[in-house]
């Protein structure tokens, strides 16, 4: 393994302009992620409790396509229901035994959407498919081999993890704004999960764009819905700005027009229901934010194995050790890492560990290379570790 310590060239802040987003819980590419990755902890757990291992799958693969609807105040309707397609690749018959791929991936799906979307009904909103099959003779071997005893952990695939730490002034805005919408979701009848944070940094102000579906069934009228929307909006305001100590301008619903009658309201509290497909790998980074000013991986992470799929178990790992680094290292102020892996070579000896610092000195990483390398070497060696709880679904990757 090639572990490299080197200088980080650009700060964060260096740019004049940053932007950052957020796809909350109830954005149909959010959708889509969750229920891949809740299917994948499922469909691993099955493999584990019947068979006693992990088996060969990858469910990385959803497509949701958008149904139609006819929203209105006190009411609204479901026309057409959303079409939720589950893909991917898995192990379907162990010793002559049947596995219930597609029982598992309609069941974890639908309890995902009750216990996350409380407007969406995933018997009457979704018609559900399961496309899983089985997977490439090679890539099964592959698995196979790293799952005897005694066998080397073997990668599945050649990819690259990218993460950083710590978050940015605008990132934790975001992210804290994000929360509030899911709170708001939970207190609030009217409120949709599906919302959209797009956060930018200019001249040294902060600014959120933020969409957020209403559910009309719990709304009287227009004037109700402003209402509502206004109070989400200051809600959101107080939220990033208390995150960061400093002024954050938020917009709500941007796209409204009273005059023209004009709102963002749903029957169900996504977009998905009429007009919005979703797709995994199109959201959120397992930061949960969409950083085109950081560095960012395009691996979709959702409904991986982690036991042997990289680009999920890379990406995790890259932002746990820039992470660590920051925080164990003391004269380090930030972290950016890569990870490469190369397919048939050992989880845990990655091809390289590129990790890129800061000092909050200034002064040349050489003086703190030893600290840096004995961190990253840490967290490389819990590579095994971190793998049992991203199968156990305790880290969230989208």
């Amino acid at each position: 393994m090639e572990l490299i310590v080197s200088p980080l060239a650009m700060r964060h802040d260096d740019p004049v302009a940053e932007v950052v987003e957020h796809k909350g819980i109830g954005h149909p590419d959010t959708i889509c992620d969750a229920l891949a990755e809740a299917f994948g902890v499922a469909l691993g757990q099955y493999y584990v409790e019947h068979f006693g291992r992990p088996l060969h799958f990858n469910v990385d693969k959803a497509l949701l396509v958008a149904g139609a609807s006819s929203p209105a105040y006190g009411g609204g309707r479901v026309i057409e229901p959303m079409q939720m397609i589950l893909g991917g690749r898995a192990t379907r018959r162990v010793r002559g035994e049947m596995v219930p791929v597609e029982a598992i991936a309609v069941k974890t799906s639908k309890a995902w959407m009750r216990s996350h979307l409380h407007a969406v009904d995933p018997e009457s909103h979704v018609n559900w498919q399961c496309l899983v099959r089985a997977g490439s003779d090679e890539l099964v071997d592959l698995f196979a081999s790293g799952q005897t005893h005694g066998a080397q952990w073997l990668a599945n695939d050649t990819s690259v993890g990218a993460g950083y730490a710590p978050h940015s002034p605008l990132e934790r805005a975001v992210l804290a704004a994000a929360a509030r919408l899911r709170s708001l979701a939970r207190e609030c009848p009217e409120v949709g999960e599906d919302t959209k944070v797009m956060g930018l940094r200019l001249h040294g102000r902060f600014s959120l764009t933020v969409a957020c579906a209403f559910i009309g069934g719990s709304l009287t009228g227009l004037d109700h819905y402003e209402a509502r929307r206004e109070h989400v909006r200051r809600e959101v305001a107080l939220a990033a700005t208390d995150a960061i100590g400093r002024d954050v301008v938020v917009e709500l619903n941007t796209a409204d027009d009273r005059a023209a009658g004009r709102a963002y309201v749903t029957v169900t509290g996504t977009s998905a229901e009429a007009g919005d497909d979703g797709q995994v790998g199109r959201g959120n980074r397992v930061s949960g934010l969409i950083t085109p000013c950081r560095p960012m991986s395009m691996e979709a992470a959702a409904g991986k194995n982690p036991m042997s799929h990289v680009g999920k178990l890379y990406n995790v790992a890259a932002h746990r050790i820039a992470a660590s680094v920051v925080a164990h290292v003391p004269v380090v102020r930030e972290a950016h890492c890569f990870m490469l892996s190369r397919i048939g070579r050992r989880v845990d000896e990655p091809v390289l560990v590129d990790v890129r610092i800061r000092t909050r000195d200034e002064n040349p990483p050489a003086e703190v290379t030893g600290a840096v390398r004995a961190v990253a070497l840490q967290q490389v060696a819990a590579l095994g570790a971190l793998a049992r709880r991203l199968a156990a679904g305790a880290i969230h990757v989208y």
